[in-house]
């Protein structure tokens, strides 16, 4: 290959790689701003003629590697800059063709540091950075901002039968526990609040029944059009394992929810304008009802409460399954739906959610009916059938609702100690019900069966429990058990009321059902505070609380020798 031939080569090959071509023997080439050394820039020639080539041979260099190369360019780039504005300066400067903006930014050099300002505190992008990095704190601080507007609204004359302003710990008692959907009042709700009032409780109680996550989730696309990937995460964790279903979770809550409460609504508007009522009222305790049975609000607008339809099946099934939807899940609800006629492909948290919460109600349904069969003020009073649709409410809602139809007070000890550890269990997951939910018990009782067997894994339905899951459920039931322990003992230092009964209001609090004893009217201010800061506490979950409070996350990088202690 003659000499030329090999340098047209050379040229073809530093073209496609981007290197100055060599050229001729003896002729100047131009070398690229990329390919020059490190802080060369061009000098005019002397005598200050521009455009034409300085004397000289000019000499091809070598690139440098990439990091280096962008650290030229950007210096070559701030020379550039730097020789560009000393030539800006002592030239002439030209008339501007536009006078009316060349003195605003002349004139005020403060305009686009105010705009940065503003920018940083834009209140929709500081949302948007809320929802995608901190969701669980800003779930929080927005369910805190749901109860103050429900308990300014509260205190307003209106809210009132007797057009009077009600007491603050009343408005924010009453805000806490529609908005935590828990059902302990301090007043009579029949009675006390107006048709305002009590629009503004089942209002609170509607979107509060939408879960922590999933009004998070919603407000994130409100404000960012979509959902973060951390929100993804914390949804998927606490709701269900796949990151792809947290949109469909959305719709399956907004969907489920509406169509529940409109077919409770129509189930329960018959048997309304059965009693007498005219279409109005009728309409309204339906919709009233629906909203605090699907929700598992536990609050009864009617005037005598649920104890006259002890014995009322059209009344008692549409509150037992009212429970029951509401009480699951919404991602039991969207697993369910979407294999409806293949149970096989049901999700392990689907097949323990249900098998659970079914274990629980029939022996809590059983278990109650054998201790309170032959009280007098309880089951004693009712029929045979009256008993078994009873036993059937209180098996439901022992653990989430808090409706019945008949009165906690009246009940044995033994089954007011039974409802506490109901109560504490809660529902499942992403759902209106509270407590420490029924997979973490689930979890709980099959890590304790496998380490009892000497089993190495933790299994049910065909898959391995992780050991995360059995840690959070670990931590989520010693948390809960802590907060229980120390409002107990609060509680007993402001009352003088027994164990039994303060124990009972205070895992009730806690577990967002709302039964009580009767003791709720009578405590003294400070302990309506402590049953307000365990109702926020129960709804918005321990874990979510704890991971809204901690300041940092801790990120261990040595880990050190493990050693088995004794147990035991």
């Amino acid at each position: 290959m003659s000499h030329s031939r090999r340098r047209s080569h050379f040229d073809h090959g530093s073209r496609a790689r981007g290197l100055p071509p060599s050229g001729p023997p003896g002729k100047n080439v131009p070398v690229p701003p990329s390919h020059r050394p490190l802080g060369h820039t061009d000098s005019p020639p002397p005598g200050g003629e521009r455009g034409k080539r300085a004397s000289g041979p000019r000499h091809w260099h070598a690139p440098i590697p990439t990091f280096a190369r962008r650290r030229r360019s950007s210096t070559t780039a701030t020379a550039s800059t730097r020789t560009t504005t000393a030539t800006s300066t002592t030239a002439p400067a030209e008339p501007s063709s536009s006078p009316s903006t060349a003195p605003q930014t002349a004139g005020n050099p403060e305009t686009p540091r105010l705009l940065a300002l503003l920018e940083r505190w834009n209140l929709r992008s500081r949302l948007a950075r809320a929802a995608r990095f901190t969701p669980a704190r800003l779930a929080v601080v927005v369910f805190a901002g749901i109860i103050a507007v429900v308990t300014a609204l509260l205190s307003l004359p209106i809210a009132t039968a007797d057009n009077r302003h009600a007491s603050m710990i009343d408005s924010l008692f009453t805000a806490t526990s529609a908005v935590c959907v828990t059902g302990l009042t301090t007043v009579d709700t029949a009675t006390y609040w107006s048709p305002f009032g009590q629009a503004v409780i089942i209002l609170g109680a509607a979107v509060g029944g939408l879960g922590i996550m999933t009004l998070a989730s919603l407000l994130s696309f409100a404000v960012s059009r979509h959902v973060g990937l951390t929100q993804r995460m914390m949804a998927a964790s606490e709701n269900q394992s796949r990151l792809g279903d947290v949109a469909a979770l959305l719709r399956a809550v907004i969907y489920t929810a509406l169509g529940a409460e409109t077919l409770l609504a129509l189930i329960l508007l018959p048997r309304f304008l059965t009693l007498g009522l005219d279409l109005g009222h009728a309409c309204w305790y339906a919709l009233f009802m629906a909203l605090s049975i699907f929700n598992n609000a536990g609050f009864v607008i009617l005037p005598e409460g649920l104890a006259p339809y002890a014995t009322d099946w059209w009344m008692g099934v549409p509150i037992a399954v009212g429970t029951f939807v509401g009480a699951v899940g919404f991602p039991v609800i969207l697993d369910v739906v979407r294999h409806l006629r293949r149970p096989r492909q049901w999700t392990l948290h689907t097949k323990l959610t249900l098998a659970t919460y079914t274990a629980l109600s029939a022996v809590s349904a059983l278990a109650i009916a054998a201790f309170e069969w032959t009280n007098p003020r309880t089951y004693g009073a009712l029929p045979t059938g009256g008993k078994l649709l009873t036993a059937l409410i209180n098996g439901v809602n022992a653990r989430s609702s808090g409706l019945s139809t008949i009165t906690p007070e009246h009940m044995r000890e033994a089954t007011w100690f039974l409802q506490d550890a109901l109560m504490f269990v809660g529902g499942g997951s992403a759902s209106t019900a509270g407590g420490i939910k029924v997979t973490t018990f689930a979890i709980l009782v099959l890590a304790i069966l496998a380490e009892a067997r000497g089993d190495r894994d933790i299994e049910a339905f065909g898959r391995r429990i992780t050991l995360s899951s059995v840690r959070l459920s670990v931590a989520v039931a010693f948390i809960g058990a802590s907060i229980i322990g120390t409002a107990t003992l609060l509680m007993l230092e402001m009352t003088n009321l027994t164990l039994d009964r303060i124990l009972f209001e205070v895992v009730s609090a806690f577990a967002t059902v709302g039964l009580s004893t009767g003791i709720t009217p009578l405590l003294p201010t400070g302990a309506k505070y402590v049953i307000v800061v365990l109702m926020f506490v129960g709804r918005v979950g321990t874990m979510t609380a704890a991971t809204a409070l901690a300041m940092r996350e801790r990120r261990r990088v040595i880990r050190m020798p493990a050693e088995r202690p004794l147990i035991g």
